[in-house]
């Protein structure tokens, strides 16, 4: 399995693992998953195995604010490539990339039906910051989580 940055080819594969993995009214449009690839303060991490994409991770900073926080905005990874610790590998990919940008802190929302996803997060040390109702839509709830980072340590 290969681990790289996004760039803009990739556009096509992602949107199609976003549509597969999600539906209405959680998928994310194409205008605001393009708005988000294109945030400087940001970086989207791609697995690929044989020239296909298998998943892929983006996560975004805020540096106006002290301290940096970050936010994971998906981890998705194609149906058919499950259970690989594709998963795992994308989400300490992006958590690298937040506390690379100085981000002491990373959180995330998920659909509390989406099991799969809780039992990853709760794997990696993400911990329970509470529920928001109809966050996605009316009915349909998430679940906060976060985590703090390791801070590199300062040379000397």
């Amino acid at each position: 399995m290969l681990y790289r940055l996004y760039l803009p080819a990739d556009f096509p594969q992602l949107y199609a693992i976003e549509q597969a993995c999600f539906q209405p009214p959680i998928r994310f449009s194409r205008r605001y998953m393009q708005h988000v690839l294109a945030n400087p303060n940001s970086a989207t991490w791609i697995a690929e195995e044989d020239g296909t994409m298998t998943g892929f991770a983006i996560v975004d900073w805020a540096t106006e604010a002290t301290p940096t926080t970050a936010y994971i905005q998906t981890v998705e990874v194609a149906s058919a490539c499950r259970k690989r610790g594709i998963a795992t590998e994308l989400l300490r990919r992006v958590e690298a990339s937040a506390g690379t940008a100085g981000a002491v802190a990373i959180s995330l929302h998920v659909a509390e039906s989406n099991t799969t996803a809780i039992r990853l997060y709760h794997a990696h040390g993400y911990l329970p910051q509470g529920r928001e109702e109809d966050y996605y839509a009316p009915g349909i709830h998430a679940l906060a989580y976060s985590k703090p980072l390791a801070q590199p340590k300062a040379d000397g």
